[in-house]
């Protein structure tokens, strides 16, 4: 099952809404390091405060089913900013 099969209903519906939100975090990511702040730090930040949110949204459960499925997609490289041969 992908990620969006199991997670979908909790997904943003469409893809220019999923688009914009990107937009937003990037811009937001490029502001702190601009800012001075570790890209590292940053990304961890990011990452706890959006897993709080998801969390608050959809409680513990379903975040944590989510989740299990991030080193799959990260080890297929769907996170990775280079072209992978």
């Amino acid at each position: 099952m992908s990620l969006n099969a199991a997670f979908a209903p909790y997904m943003l519906e469409t893809s220019d809404a999923r688009l914009c939100a990107l937009d937003y975090v990037t811009e937001a990511f490029a502001e702190a390091v601009l800012d001075g702040v570790d890209v590292e730090t940053f990304a961890e930040a990011a990452i706890s405060t959006a897993l709080r949110e998801l969390v608050a949204a959809h409680g513990e459960e379903r975040v944590a089913g989510l989740l299990q499925q991030f080193p799959e997609r990260v080890r297929a490289g769907e996170f990775s900013t280079c072209v992978r041969q």
